[in-house]
């Protein structure tokens, strides 16, 4: 990575990429994508919710979170924010651009001190991950 800065550290898309998810920092929950796991009522929680729900992916008509591409938030004691997120394929004309903007928006949270954003491609998303809403704007329902 570029300007010697550790991994997550700013810099707008120099997310880490695993090659699989044992090679992830970040603990892979058993149930993906995050919207549809157990939630904390937590304000910072929701306002870095709220603001993953500002960015969309360029093709697709549906914020990145309700499209299932967050499959882990995690929020430390200390404010520092765990993100594991997939893309739509590894090839996603996008992937050089929402990783960067994912990491940019929570890392500009009100409340968040640092922020880890990892890259995973397993599981593979697919349709199912959507949240009903996004299911039903894109027609899936």
């Amino acid at each position: 990575m570029g300007g010697g800065m550790p991994p997550g550290a700013g810099g707008g898309g120099e997310a880490d990429i695993p090659d699989d998810k044992e090679n992830t920092s970040i603990e892979i929950p058993d149930t993906v994508p995050d919207h549809v796991q157990d939630t904390p009522d937590d304000d910072l929680y929701n306002r870095i919710v709220e603001s993953l729900r500002e960015i969309y992916d360029p093709e697709i008509p549906v914020n990145i979170y309700d499209l299932g591409l967050i499959y882990h938030l995690e929020v430390q004691d200390d404010s520092h924010v765990d993100v594991l997120m997939t893309l739509t394929a590894p090839n996603c004309p996008a992937a050089g651009v929402l990783p960067g903007q994912t990491e940019d928006a929570v890392r500009e949270t009100d409340g968040v001190e640092s922020v880890n954003l990892e890259m995973t491609f397993e599981p593979p998303f697919s349709p199912e991950m959507m949240s009903e809403e996004a299911r039903l704007e894109l027609g899936f329902m």
